[in-house]
């Protein structure tokens, strides 16, 4: 397969162009060659700004593209869309489209409208709409040849966000460690070598459709996930259990600086979405202990990722601070 992917190499392009090249496909990166451009000296290299001249895709033809670009408006995504001649074309969007987030979701739930007008940049707080806007470029343009991939958090190697690192390098370290919430309260995770396989997967087979995209195959629990984690790295760290109030009391940041916390329900439907529909397409997924160790292992190699909740006021909460 001549697979062309749009987007950088930091994080899920890593992983999918490292899938594709394992495999045997010819890849064509399509970016502004700023992150990572050591990387993958065997696949070609198109530098292009996707919102501004696309001449360089003119006249080329592949069988698949992925677009990995998180942050293009939907005026942009429909242009450079039309500009490439591919057989399939693979959209990953986000889980963040869904508009009733509090409710368990499936492909079918409803979605955030685009706004309107379309901003002249990109809009953080219009996130989830502007990625409907662009899924629905993407349909229109290849109407039929086209698959919608809408992933949860996504976790391993090389995450440059830290929503996971922190729980294998911090429940590695040993002690009590603040578990923060619900025990029992739903979590969904995907490694990012799951998705990026799975992804070149869909280009290859010419699979179309819109899927979430998130795991376990099974349903799990905060308490479960970080029990496994902890298992998995060793250091004999024991969960304290630390009520939603009592952390919003003392000002933690939920979900940034303490990941994997959402309290309340107001989101609690992105942490149980239907993923049967992506099993059933041949997504594969790894076991958290395997992604814990892998994690762990990475990180300590890159050292120190985004600051989140410090020991210091870790052990404070815990003491009653």
């Amino acid at each position: 397969m001549r697979l062309v992917v749009l987007g950088g190499t930091r994080f899920l392009g890593r992983a999918v162009v490292a899938s594709a090249l394992e495999q045997g496909h010819e890849v064509t990166l399509v970016n502004r060659g700023v992150t990572n451009p050591e990387l993958f000296p065997e696949a070609e290299r198109l530098r292009v700004d996707l919102t501004g001249d696309l001449a360089v895709l003119h006249g080329r033809s592949w069988d698949a593209a992925i677009d990995l670009d998180p942050t293009q408006l939907p005026r942009f995504v429909r242009r450079y869309a039309e500009a490439l001649d591919v057989g399939h074309f693979i959209f990953v969007s986000t889980i963040s489209v869904y508009a009733e987030p509090s409710l368990p979701l499936d492909e079918g739930s409803p979605l955030h409208e685009p706004p309107d007008p379309e901003p002249d940049a990109f809009d953080e707080s219009a996130y989830g709409g502007l990625k409907v806007g662009s899924e629905r470029a993407v349909q229109e343009t290849f109407d039929g040849r086209a698959a919608v991939v809408r992933p949860g958090l996504i976790a391993g190697p090389h995450d440059p966000t830290d929503r996971y690192t922190y729980w294998p390098r911090r429940l590695a370290a040993g002690g009590n460690a603040l578990a923060p919430g619900e025990p029992e309260a739903a979590v969904q995770l995907i490694d990012v070598r799951d998705l990026g396989a799975w992804l070149v997967q869909l280009a290859a087979g010419g699979i179309s459709g819109v899927f979430n995209a998130t795991g376990p195959a099974e349903p799990t629990t905060l308490r479960a996930l970080l029990e496994r984690t902890a298992t998995a790295v060793g250091g004999g760290a024991r969960l304290e259990w630390v009520d939603d109030e009592r952390l919003l009391a003392a000002g933690v940041g939920p979900w940034t600086e303490l990941p994997l916390w959402l309290p309340g329900t107001d989101h609690a439907g992105m942490l149980r979405a239907d993923v049967s529909r992506a099993l059933a397409a041949g997504l594969r997924l790894r076991s958290i202990e395997e992604t814990a160790r892998d994690t762990l292992a990475w990180s300590r190699q890159a050292g120190e990722q985004r600051p989140t909740l410090a020991r210091a006021r870790e052990a404070e909460i815990l003491a009653g601070g």
